[in-house]
């Protein structure tokens, strides 16, 4: 595998879930990088897109299929991009890993024993993972850190997302991490005082906890919002996508980041100098 995605040759990048929203936009984002190109496309058995070109949605041909046969899809392939389901992606995991394949993965809604599984991957190769591949909601996760440490005390916290009716996990994984960020700036630890739902009466809030309220509805691409609630002041740090190209791109960044480097667990903080 060549080590570097450097002027000889362009990076090959294989995407999973080719017929998907995310799918489709990470094609296009291929299809548009002078730097890139396409070397496999990926879905599920039963997809009607299988056997389609995978940029016949553009109008314009790829030269590459869309299968669900992974070694098919990952052959000849620097960077598998994965944007599905837990499951799906620790299947093609543990393919990439036998043919030497990197990987980006922006699936969420992982468990804590499929995450360790996940490290145990990144012992044998280059992976990113990021609950959001945006370069603005990792900036956004920087500031929080610094606001959660500037407003110690005093100030409630409730962290507010919404994303389209067909995402299938909540709260979402970005705003975890947003909860995540906060929670380690507070010397914290977010599985003893998250608060993930309010009903009946719950009594006074305790100001030791993380407050999560999640909206799902027509197309939300995704707006997430941090509320530091004080006594006489608000302050709300926001960011709300109006599309997923933003994803993609970050996604492309971290594509080229795992080319320079070798095995091991990264993160947007390291793809953007950020760490």
């Amino acid at each position: 595998m060549t080590a570097a995605g450097s002027s000889e040759r362009k990076t090959r990048i294989a995407i999973a879930g080719a017929s998907g929203r995310m799918g489709r936009m990470l094609l296009e984002a291929v299809a548009n990088a002078g730097d890139c190109e396409l070397s496999g496309a990926l879905d599920r058995e039963g997809s009607e897109s299988l056997g389609q070109d995978a940029y016949a949605f553009l109008g314009r041909r790829a030269g590459v299929n869309i299968t669900a046969d992974l070694r098919q899809g990952l052959a000849g392939t620097d960077v598998l991009i994965d944007f599905t389901r837990p499951e799906g992606t620790l299947a093609h995991l543990a393919v990439c890993r036998e043919l030497g394949v990197r990987a980006v993965i922006g699936t969420t809604g992982f468990s804590e024993a499929q995450k360790a599984e996940i490290a145990e991957h990144a012992k044998h190769l280059g992976l990113m993972m990021a609950p959001n591949m945006s370069v603005g909601v990792n900036v956004v996760l920087r500031l929080l850190d610094m606001a959660a440490r500037a407003l110690n005390e005093g100030y409630d916290i409730e962290i507010i997302e919404a994303h389209h009716r067909h995402k299938v996990d909540a709260p979402s994984g970005t705003a975890l991490a947003m909860g995540e960020a906060v929670a380690g700036a507070l010397g914290r630890d977010l599985k003893q005082c998250a608060v993930y739902g309010r009903e009946g009466v719950t009594g006074e809030r305790d100001p030791s906890t993380i407050g999560f309220a999640t909206v799902r509805g027509g197309d939300i691409i995704g707006d997430h919002t941090v509320l530091f609630a004080g006594t006489g002041e608000r302050i709300e740090i926001s960011h709300k996508s109006s599309s997923r190209a933003t994803y993609a791109q970050g996604s492309l960044r971290a594509a080229r980041f795992l080319m320079k480097h070798g095995a091991g667990l990264y993160g947007m903080n390291d793809v953007l100098g950020l760490a």
